[in-house]
Protein backbone atom coordinates (compact mmCIF):
# COMPACT_ATOMS: atom_id res chain seq x y z
CA UNK A 1 0.00 0.00 0.00
CA UNK A 2 1.48 3.30 -0.92
CA UNK A 3 1.88 5.71 2.02
CA UNK A 4 -1.08 8.52 1.17
CA UNK A 5 -3.25 5.49 1.52
CA UNK A 6 -2.15 3.92 4.35
CA UNK A 7 -2.46 7.30 6.30
CA UNK A 8 -5.37 7.66 5.19
CA UNK A 9 -6.98 4.34 6.08
CA UNK A 10 -5.00 4.67 9.64
CA UNK A 11 -7.51 8.19 10.40
CA UNK A 12 -10.55 6.37 9.08
CA UNK A 13 -9.33 3.52 11.36
CA UNK A 14 -9.09 5.98 14.61
CA UNK A 15 -12.29 7.53 13.69
CA UNK A 16 -14.38 3.93 13.33
CA UNK A 17 -12.73 3.52 16.94
CA UNK A 18 -13.93 7.01 18.43
CA UNK A 19 -17.25 6.18 17.04
CA UNK A 20 -17.44 2.58 18.13
CA UNK A 21 -16.10 3.17 21.91
CA UNK A 22 -16.37 5.65 25.29
CA UNK A 23 -14.14 8.34 24.98
CA UNK A 24 -12.49 7.51 28.23
CA UNK A 25 -11.62 4.05 26.37
CA UNK A 26 -10.84 6.03 23.41
CA UNK A 27 -8.34 8.09 25.09
CA UNK A 28 -6.67 5.33 27.30
CA UNK A 29 -6.31 2.69 25.16
CA UNK A 30 -6.53 4.14 21.76
CA UNK A 31 -5.53 7.95 21.69
CA UNK A 32 -1.13 7.30 22.03
CA UNK A 33 -1.23 4.61 19.06
CA UNK A 34 1.25 4.85 16.64
CA UNK A 35 1.25 3.17 13.13
CA UNK A 36 4.41 1.77 12.15
CA UNK A 37 4.02 -0.75 9.00
CA UNK A 38 0.85 -1.67 7.12
CA UNK A 39 0.96 -4.14 4.06
CA UNK A 40 -1.08 -6.54 2.59
CA UNK A 41 0.60 -9.18 4.83
CA UNK A 42 0.61 -7.42 8.22
CA UNK A 43 -0.05 -4.45 10.51
CA UNK A 44 2.38 -3.20 13.41
CA UNK A 45 0.96 -0.38 15.63
CA UNK A 46 3.30 0.53 18.24
CA UNK A 47 1.99 1.66 21.84
CA UNK A 48 2.79 3.43 24.94
CA UNK A 49 2.52 0.90 27.54
CA UNK A 50 2.64 -3.24 28.07
CA UNK A 51 -0.65 -2.81 29.32
CA UNK A 52 -1.49 -1.73 26.39
CA UNK A 53 -0.13 -4.77 24.16
CA UNK A 54 -1.69 -6.78 26.62
CA UNK A 55 -5.46 -5.08 26.73
CA UNK A 56 -5.40 -4.41 22.72
CA UNK A 57 -4.32 -8.18 22.15
CA UNK A 58 -7.40 -9.61 24.07
CA UNK A 59 -10.25 -6.81 24.56
CA UNK A 60 -10.07 -4.99 21.49
CA UNK A 61 -8.49 -7.65 19.45
CA UNK A 62 -12.01 -8.60 17.37
CA UNK A 63 -13.05 -4.87 17.35
CA UNK A 64 -9.64 -3.85 15.80
CA UNK A 65 -9.51 -6.18 13.07
CA UNK A 66 -13.37 -6.03 12.08
CA UNK A 67 -12.43 -2.43 11.28
CA UNK A 68 -9.81 -3.28 9.61
CA UNK A 69 -11.14 -5.38 7.71
CA UNK A 70 -14.37 -3.02 6.39
CA UNK A 71 -11.61 -0.48 5.55
CA UNK A 72 -9.33 -3.19 3.62
CA UNK A 73 -11.02 -5.92 2.72
CA UNK A 74 -8.40 -7.88 4.05
CA UNK A 75 -8.84 -10.56 7.00
CA UNK A 76 -5.80 -9.76 9.61
CA UNK A 77 -6.92 -12.25 11.58
CA UNK A 78 -3.68 -12.94 13.94
CA UNK A 79 -1.15 -10.80 12.10
CA UNK A 80 -1.92 -7.86 13.71
CA UNK A 81 1.00 -7.11 16.31
CA UNK A 82 1.94 -4.60 18.69
CA UNK A 83 4.82 -3.46 20.19
CA UNK A 84 7.14 -0.95 22.41
CA UNK A 85 8.99 1.76 21.11
CA UNK A 86 12.06 -0.40 22.27
CA UNK A 87 11.26 -3.22 20.33
CA UNK A 88 10.67 -1.22 16.91
CA UNK A 89 13.64 0.44 17.31
CA UNK A 90 15.10 -3.11 18.09
CA UNK A 91 12.90 -4.16 14.81
CA UNK A 92 14.60 -1.77 12.47
CA UNK A 93 17.86 -2.44 13.34
CA UNK A 94 17.75 -5.84 13.04
CA UNK A 95 16.10 -5.58 9.44
CA UNK A 96 19.00 -2.66 8.94
CA UNK A 97 22.27 -5.48 9.91
CA UNK A 98 19.72 -8.13 7.91
CA UNK A 99 19.76 -5.78 4.81
CA UNK A 100 23.41 -5.22 5.10
CA UNK A 101 24.56 -9.12 5.43
CA UNK A 102 25.70 -10.53 2.28
CA UNK A 103 24.75 -14.21 2.89
CA UNK A 104 21.85 -16.00 4.37
CA UNK A 105 22.54 -18.75 6.38
CA UNK A 106 20.19 -21.53 5.02
CA UNK A 107 21.80 -24.76 6.19
CA UNK A 108 21.84 -26.29 2.48
CA UNK A 109 23.91 -28.87 1.83
CA UNK A 110 24.40 -27.74 -1.79
CA UNK A 111 25.98 -31.01 -2.80
CA UNK A 112 22.10 -32.48 -2.32
CA UNK A 113 20.63 -32.11 -5.71
CA UNK A 114 17.97 -33.40 -7.81
CA UNK A 115 20.67 -34.59 -10.18
CA UNK A 116 22.14 -36.86 -7.56
CA UNK A 117 18.72 -38.09 -6.52
CA UNK A 118 17.77 -41.64 -7.62
CA UNK A 119 14.60 -41.99 -8.82
CA UNK A 120 12.72 -45.51 -8.41
CA UNK A 121 8.98 -46.73 -7.94
CA UNK A 122 9.13 -46.31 -4.18
CA UNK A 123 10.17 -42.18 -4.23
CA UNK A 124 8.93 -41.37 -7.51
CA UNK A 125 5.64 -39.49 -6.53
CA UNK A 126 7.65 -37.53 -3.61
CA UNK A 127 10.08 -36.94 -6.48
CA UNK A 128 7.90 -35.53 -8.81
CA UNK A 129 6.04 -33.41 -5.77
CA UNK A 130 9.54 -31.71 -4.79
CA UNK A 131 10.19 -30.67 -8.17
CA UNK A 132 6.30 -29.15 -8.49
CA UNK A 133 7.18 -27.04 -5.19
CA UNK A 134 10.76 -26.43 -6.46
CA UNK A 135 9.44 -24.47 -9.64
CA UNK A 136 6.70 -22.80 -7.96
CA UNK A 137 7.38 -22.26 -3.80
CA UNK A 138 3.91 -21.36 -2.50
CA UNK A 139 1.83 -21.85 -4.97
CA UNK A 140 1.25 -25.83 -4.51
CA UNK A 141 1.73 -28.30 -2.77
CA UNK A 142 1.55 -26.28 0.62
CA UNK A 143 2.57 -27.73 2.73
CA UNK A 144 4.75 -30.51 1.53
CA UNK A 145 4.71 -33.06 3.70
CA UNK A 146 7.23 -36.30 2.85
CA UNK A 147 7.05 -39.25 5.38
CA UNK A 148 8.95 -42.75 5.37
CA UNK A 149 11.21 -44.18 7.21
CA UNK A 150 14.69 -43.03 8.25
CA UNK A 151 17.46 -43.22 5.52
CA UNK A 152 15.69 -43.39 2.52
CA UNK A 153 16.06 -39.78 1.13
CA UNK A 154 13.67 -37.41 2.82
CA UNK A 155 16.56 -35.14 3.39
CA UNK A 156 17.96 -35.19 0.59
CA UNK A 157 15.06 -34.55 -1.44
CA UNK A 158 14.53 -31.42 1.00
CA UNK A 159 17.33 -30.05 0.50
CA UNK A 160 17.16 -30.47 -3.18
CA UNK A 161 14.29 -28.41 -3.18
CA UNK A 162 16.11 -25.63 -1.22
CA UNK A 163 18.80 -25.71 -3.39
CA UNK A 164 17.11 -25.42 -6.51
CA UNK A 165 14.88 -22.38 -5.26
CA UNK A 166 18.06 -20.59 -4.46
CA UNK A 167 19.52 -21.44 -7.32
CA UNK A 168 17.09 -20.28 -10.00
CA UNK A 169 14.40 -18.43 -7.82
CA UNK A 170 16.64 -16.50 -5.31
CA UNK A 171 14.49 -16.69 -2.66
CA UNK A 172 15.26 -16.84 0.82
CA UNK A 173 15.32 -20.58 2.28
CA UNK A 174 15.85 -22.01 5.69
CA UNK A 175 16.62 -25.81 6.35
CA UNK A 176 16.08 -26.75 10.67
CA UNK A 177 15.97 -29.77 12.11
CA UNK A 178 12.72 -29.90 14.95
CA UNK A 179 15.16 -30.18 17.22
CA UNK A 180 17.22 -26.82 16.43
CA UNK A 181 13.73 -25.02 16.06
CA UNK A 182 12.63 -26.20 20.06
CA UNK A 183 16.35 -25.14 21.21
CA UNK A 184 15.73 -21.98 19.28
CA UNK A 185 12.41 -21.03 20.87
CA UNK A 186 13.62 -22.42 24.11
CA UNK A 187 16.15 -19.90 24.14
CA UNK A 188 14.02 -17.53 25.07
CA UNK A 189 12.51 -19.03 28.19
CA UNK A 190 16.21 -19.78 29.32
CA UNK A 191 16.88 -15.80 29.01
CA UNK A 192 13.38 -15.20 30.61
CA UNK A 193 14.97 -12.97 33.54
CA UNK A 194 17.18 -11.01 31.00
CA UNK A 195 16.60 -7.90 29.95
CA UNK A 196 17.42 -8.78 26.31
CA UNK A 197 14.11 -11.60 25.88
CA UNK A 198 12.61 -9.22 23.72
CA UNK A 199 15.34 -9.18 21.45
CA UNK A 200 15.93 -12.23 21.27
CA UNK A 201 12.26 -13.24 20.78
CA UNK A 202 12.64 -10.73 17.74
CA UNK A 203 15.25 -12.20 16.62
CA UNK A 204 13.78 -15.98 16.67
CA UNK A 205 10.51 -14.71 14.86
CA UNK A 206 12.46 -12.48 12.18
CA UNK A 207 14.37 -15.80 11.58
CA UNK A 208 11.56 -18.23 11.00
CA UNK A 209 8.98 -15.91 9.56
CA UNK A 210 11.60 -13.66 7.51
CA UNK A 211 11.61 -16.24 5.02
CA UNK A 212 10.32 -17.48 1.56
CA UNK A 213 10.58 -21.27 2.19
CA UNK A 214 10.89 -23.14 5.00
CA UNK A 215 11.64 -26.71 5.93
CA UNK A 216 11.39 -28.23 8.59
CA UNK A 217 12.84 -31.76 8.88
CA UNK A 218 12.30 -34.81 11.33
CA UNK A 219 9.06 -32.75 13.17
CA UNK A 220 7.86 -35.78 14.75
CA UNK A 221 10.51 -35.03 17.81
CA UNK A 222 8.26 -32.24 18.87
CA UNK A 223 6.10 -34.38 20.38
CA UNK A 224 5.95 -33.44 24.64
CA UNK A 225 6.64 -29.74 23.46
CA UNK A 226 3.60 -28.14 23.99
CA UNK A 227 4.48 -24.58 23.96
CA UNK A 228 7.38 -25.39 21.19
CA UNK A 229 4.56 -26.50 18.66
CA UNK A 230 2.30 -23.39 19.85
CA UNK A 231 4.94 -21.32 18.57
CA UNK A 232 5.61 -23.81 14.92
CA UNK A 233 1.67 -23.53 14.63
CA UNK A 234 1.51 -19.42 15.15
CA UNK A 235 4.82 -19.94 12.60
CA UNK A 236 3.16 -21.75 10.16
CA UNK A 237 0.12 -19.85 10.31
CA UNK A 238 1.88 -16.86 9.56
CA UNK A 239 4.10 -18.42 6.72
CA UNK A 240 0.81 -20.00 5.05
CA UNK A 241 -0.87 -16.76 5.32
CA UNK A 242 1.52 -15.14 3.57
CA UNK A 243 1.93 -17.88 0.92
CA UNK A 244 5.09 -18.71 1.74
CA UNK A 245 6.54 -22.42 1.59
CA UNK A 246 6.70 -24.85 3.94
CA UNK A 247 7.99 -28.29 3.59
CA UNK A 248 8.08 -31.04 6.14
CA UNK A 249 9.33 -34.12 6.81
CA UNK A 250 8.65 -37.15 9.39
CA UNK A 251 8.90 -41.30 9.85
CA UNK A 252 5.28 -41.60 10.24
CA UNK A 253 2.18 -39.68 7.71
CA UNK A 254 0.27 -36.88 9.33
CA UNK A 255 -2.45 -39.45 10.72
CA UNK A 256 -0.15 -41.37 12.53
CA UNK A 257 1.14 -38.43 14.46
CA UNK A 258 -1.05 -39.15 17.09
CA UNK A 259 0.83 -37.27 19.47
CA UNK A 260 1.15 -33.89 17.88
CA UNK A 261 -1.74 -31.48 18.61
CA UNK A 262 -4.53 -32.20 16.33
CA UNK A 263 -4.68 -28.78 14.71
CA UNK A 264 -1.32 -29.30 13.61
CA UNK A 265 -2.13 -32.32 12.57
CA UNK A 266 -4.70 -31.22 10.08
CA UNK A 267 -2.81 -28.16 8.55
CA UNK A 268 -0.34 -31.06 7.30
CA UNK A 269 -2.78 -32.15 5.57
CA UNK A 270 -4.02 -29.07 3.66
CA UNK A 271 -0.94 -29.67 0.94
CA UNK A 272 -0.04 -33.26 0.22
CA UNK A 273 1.38 -35.70 1.67
CA UNK A 274 3.64 -38.16 0.21
CA UNK A 275 5.40 -41.20 1.23
CA UNK A 276 8.68 -42.97 0.23
CA UNK A 277 9.17 -46.38 0.69
CA UNK A 278 12.03 -48.72 1.58
CA UNK A 279 13.69 -49.12 -2.56
CA UNK A 280 13.21 -52.18 -4.28
CA UNK A 281 16.48 -54.21 -5.64
CA UNK A 282 16.60 -52.77 -8.67
CA UNK A 283 16.76 -48.81 -7.24
CA UNK A 284 18.89 -50.23 -4.65
CA UNK A 285 21.70 -51.57 -6.96
CA UNK A 286 21.55 -47.98 -8.76
CA UNK A 287 21.62 -46.09 -5.57
CA UNK A 288 25.07 -47.98 -5.32
CA UNK A 289 26.32 -47.28 -8.47
CA UNK A 290 25.64 -43.83 -7.68
CA UNK A 291 27.43 -43.40 -4.85
CA UNK A 292 30.30 -45.30 -6.17
CA UNK A 293 30.36 -42.56 -8.91
CA UNK A 294 33.90 -41.05 -9.46
CA UNK A 295 35.26 -42.44 -6.07
CA UNK A 296 38.82 -44.26 -6.28
CA UNK A 297 36.98 -47.53 -6.41
CA UNK A 298 34.29 -47.07 -9.21
CA UNK A 299 36.09 -49.04 -11.55
CA UNK A 300 37.04 -51.83 -9.70
CA UNK A 301 34.08 -52.92 -8.08
CA UNK A 302 32.19 -56.07 -9.93
CA UNK A 303 28.45 -56.27 -10.25
CA UNK A 304 28.21 -59.05 -7.74
CA UNK A 305 29.41 -57.21 -5.28
CA UNK A 306 27.04 -54.60 -6.16
CA UNK A 307 23.97 -57.14 -5.45
CA UNK A 308 25.23 -58.31 -2.78
CA UNK A 309 25.15 -54.84 -0.78
CA UNK A 310 21.84 -54.60 -2.15
CA UNK A 311 20.69 -57.71 -1.34
CA UNK A 312 21.80 -56.89 2.55
CA UNK A 313 20.93 -53.45 2.42
CA UNK A 314 17.18 -53.36 1.87
CA UNK A 315 15.91 -51.03 3.94
CA UNK A 316 17.38 -48.14 4.81
CA UNK A 317 20.29 -45.92 2.11
CA UNK A 318 22.17 -44.85 4.73
CA UNK A 319 23.48 -48.77 5.45
CA UNK A 320 24.25 -48.75 1.52
CA UNK A 321 26.20 -45.59 2.29
CA UNK A 322 27.88 -47.26 5.14
CA UNK A 323 28.69 -50.19 3.29
CA UNK A 324 30.46 -48.23 0.63
CA UNK A 325 32.44 -46.29 3.21
CA UNK A 326 34.06 -49.94 4.70
CA UNK A 327 34.28 -50.78 1.67
CA UNK A 328 36.04 -47.64 0.80
CA UNK A 329 38.58 -47.95 3.77
CA UNK A 330 39.03 -51.88 3.33
CA UNK A 331 40.25 -51.30 -0.09
CA UNK A 332 42.60 -48.71 0.81
CA UNK A 333 44.56 -51.24 3.06
CA UNK A 334 44.35 -53.87 1.25
CA UNK A 335 44.57 -52.54 -2.53
CA UNK A 336 43.21 -54.94 -4.33
CA UNK A 337 43.12 -55.05 -8.51
CA UNK A 338 39.12 -55.97 -8.63
CA UNK A 339 36.56 -56.13 -5.66
CA UNK A 340 35.07 -58.67 -5.92
CA UNK A 341 32.26 -60.52 -4.00
CA UNK A 342 35.01 -62.67 -1.19
CA UNK A 343 37.11 -59.72 -1.25
CA UNK A 344 33.57 -57.72 -0.06
CA UNK A 345 31.87 -60.56 1.87
CA UNK A 346 35.32 -60.15 3.88
CA UNK A 347 35.20 -56.25 4.20
CA UNK A 348 32.00 -56.11 5.10
CA UNK A 349 31.91 -59.32 7.87
CA UNK A 350 30.38 -58.36 11.03
CA UNK A 351 28.52 -55.18 8.70
CA UNK A 352 26.08 -56.18 6.92
CA UNK A 353 23.59 -59.07 7.41
CA UNK A 354 24.84 -62.75 7.21
CA UNK A 355 21.87 -64.28 5.65
CA UNK A 356 21.50 -61.82 2.81
CA UNK A 357 18.75 -63.78 0.62
CA UNK A 358 16.96 -64.47 3.23
CA UNK A 359 13.50 -62.01 2.46
CA UNK A 360 11.77 -61.38 6.36
CA UNK A 361 8.13 -61.10 6.35
CA UNK A 362 5.71 -60.50 9.01
CA UNK A 363 5.03 -64.57 9.20
CA UNK A 364 9.01 -64.95 9.22
CA UNK A 365 9.18 -62.83 12.21
CA UNK A 366 6.30 -63.83 14.40
CA UNK A 367 7.61 -67.57 13.85
CA UNK A 368 11.25 -66.29 15.01
CA UNK A 369 10.41 -64.17 18.38
CA UNK A 370 7.53 -66.83 19.34
CA UNK A 371 10.29 -69.69 19.42
CA UNK A 372 13.03 -67.20 20.80
CA UNK A 373 10.29 -66.99 23.79
CA UNK A 374 8.63 -70.05 23.45
CA UNK A 375 5.49 -69.08 22.98
CA UNK A 376 2.94 -69.75 20.29
CA UNK A 377 2.11 -67.20 17.26
CA UNK A 378 -1.50 -67.46 18.60
CA UNK A 379 -0.12 -65.98 21.63
CA UNK A 380 1.53 -62.98 20.07
CA UNK A 381 -2.10 -62.41 18.05
CA UNK A 382 -3.98 -62.98 20.63
CA UNK A 383 -5.28 -61.22 23.85
CA UNK A 384 -3.51 -62.40 26.54
CA UNK A 385 -1.21 -59.01 28.52
CA UNK A 386 0.64 -60.43 30.91
CA UNK A 387 4.73 -59.47 30.55
CA UNK A 388 5.15 -62.82 29.49
CA UNK A 389 3.37 -62.07 26.44
CA UNK A 390 3.12 -58.22 26.15
CA UNK A 391 7.02 -57.52 25.62
CA UNK A 392 7.62 -60.55 22.89
CA UNK A 393 4.07 -59.08 21.03
CA UNK A 394 5.63 -55.18 21.04
CA UNK A 395 9.29 -57.06 20.07
CA UNK A 396 7.52 -58.71 17.05
CA UNK A 397 5.83 -55.46 16.12
CA UNK A 398 8.90 -53.46 16.21
CA UNK A 399 10.52 -56.00 14.27
CA UNK A 400 7.78 -56.33 11.66
CA UNK A 401 8.23 -52.14 11.20
CA UNK A 402 12.00 -52.17 10.72
CA UNK A 403 12.51 -55.37 8.70
CA UNK A 404 9.67 -55.30 6.39
CA UNK A 405 7.82 -52.73 4.07
CA UNK A 406 4.57 -53.31 5.80
CA UNK A 407 2.63 -50.49 6.83
CA UNK A 408 1.60 -49.65 10.72
CA UNK A 409 -2.26 -51.05 9.79
CA UNK A 410 -0.98 -53.81 8.19
CA UNK A 411 1.00 -55.16 10.84
CA UNK A 412 -1.87 -54.05 13.45
CA UNK A 413 -4.32 -56.38 11.29
CA UNK A 414 -1.52 -59.42 11.12
CA UNK A 415 -1.27 -59.43 15.09
CA UNK A 416 -5.41 -60.24 15.50
CA UNK A 417 -6.81 -56.80 14.05
CA UNK A 418 -5.28 -54.59 16.54
CA UNK A 419 -5.16 -50.83 15.67
CA UNK A 420 -2.21 -49.31 14.17
CA UNK A 421 -1.93 -47.00 17.05
CA UNK A 422 -0.96 -50.03 18.80
CA UNK A 423 1.75 -50.75 16.80
CA UNK A 424 3.38 -47.29 16.68
CA UNK A 425 3.38 -47.43 20.42
CA UNK A 426 5.04 -50.71 20.68
CA UNK A 427 7.60 -49.09 17.99
CA UNK A 428 8.03 -46.13 20.28
CA UNK A 429 8.51 -48.29 23.09
CA UNK A 430 11.16 -50.17 22.14
CA UNK A 431 12.74 -47.76 20.41
CA UNK A 432 13.57 -45.92 23.10
CA UNK A 433 14.36 -49.04 25.43
CA UNK A 434 16.53 -49.95 22.82
CA UNK A 435 18.96 -46.79 23.98
CA UNK A 436 19.07 -47.84 27.43
CA UNK A 437 18.96 -51.48 27.36
CA UNK A 438 21.72 -53.46 25.75
CA UNK A 439 19.93 -56.70 27.00
CA UNK A 440 17.28 -56.10 24.73
CA UNK A 441 19.83 -54.73 21.86
CA UNK A 442 21.47 -58.34 22.45
CA UNK A 443 17.62 -60.18 22.00
CA UNK A 444 16.94 -58.58 19.09
CA UNK A 445 19.96 -59.06 17.31
CA UNK A 446 19.81 -62.58 18.18
CA UNK A 447 16.33 -62.80 16.86
CA UNK A 448 17.16 -61.55 13.56
CA UNK A 449 19.88 -64.04 13.36
CA UNK A 450 17.37 -66.41 13.33
CA UNK A 451 15.20 -65.01 10.81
Amino acid sequence: MIRLKVDSIWSSFLNEVANELAPTSYQVWFSELKLINMDKDKIIIQVPMLTHKTTLSTTYYQIIKNIFLSLTGIDYEDRIQFILEEENNFIDKLNNELDEKLDWNSNLNPNLNFDNFVVGSSNKLAFIAAQAVADSPGTIHNPLFIYGKSGLGKTHLMHAIGNKITEKLNKKVLYVTSDEFMNDFTGIADISKNSNTIDYANQFKSKYRNVDVLIIDDIQFLVGAEKTQQEFFNTFNYLHKTNKQIIISSDRSPDDLKKLEERLRSRFMWGLPVDIYPPDFDLRCRIIKEKLKNTSIENKVEEEVIEYIANSCQNDVRHIEGSINRLLAYTAMIVPDKINLDFAIEALKDFVNKNIYVESNISKIQKAVADFYNISIDDLKGKKRNNKVVIPRQIAMYLCRMETNDTFPKIGLEFGGRDHSTVIFACDKIEKELKEDNDLADTINKIKSNL
